[in-house]
């Protein structure tokens, strides 16, 4: 964990524990790693309730009701899926919030349109998710670091605009 995810987590961890929402991930390319560096923090445990490493498009559509027309027409690594993953983790576990990730991670898998690097995520509440698209090859290990901060940072930024309405 580095200084900035764990700062990250920590502040995370002071707005779920002072509104008392919960939250859930569903990550492929970041493999739990979103996961891992919630939970770092003690005690995560009162709001974090679980997540599903959903590598492959199956269990996508399986666990978090991922459509198989979203995933045909626009494929895994795509602003549809992220958005259906991270509205099916909520109804899945049963959570306020949520977190989803797919991407290429690399070092393969890229293809015309779509190179390794490009890393969509989302987060989401009952009112409102917001999306963002990463486009840089750093290598697999700091692709999924880089995903990881970026999907905290958006957290954190959908947890101030719900405290920023209250």
């Amino acid at each position: 964990m580095t200084v900035q995810t764990k700062k990250l987590s920590k502040e995370i961890s002071g707005f779920f524990w002072r509104e008392g929402y919960t939250l859930a991930t569903a990550e492929s390319c970041t493999a739990g790693n979103v996961a891992a560096t919630i939970t770092a923090i003690p005690g995560s445990s009162h709001f974090y309730k679980g997540g599903v490493v959903a590598y492959a498009d199956e269990t996508k559509k399986r666990l978090l009701n991922v459509s198989s027309e979203v995933l045909e027409q626009f494929g895994a690594v795509s602003e549809e899926t992220v958005k259906e993953m991270v509205k099916g983790a909520m109804e899945a576990i049963g959570t306020d919030f949520a977190v989803a990730t797919s991407g290429i991670a690399g070092p393969t898998g890229g293809v015309p349109g779509k190179p390794v690097g490009t890393i969509w995520i989302a987060v989401a509440n009952r009112e409102e998710v917001l999306t963002v698209k990463l486009e840089e090859d750093n290598g697999r290990e700091q692709n999924v670091n880089n995903a990881t901060v970026k999907a905290l940072q958006l957290l954190l930024e959908l947890c101030e605009k719900q405290e920023n309405k209250q």
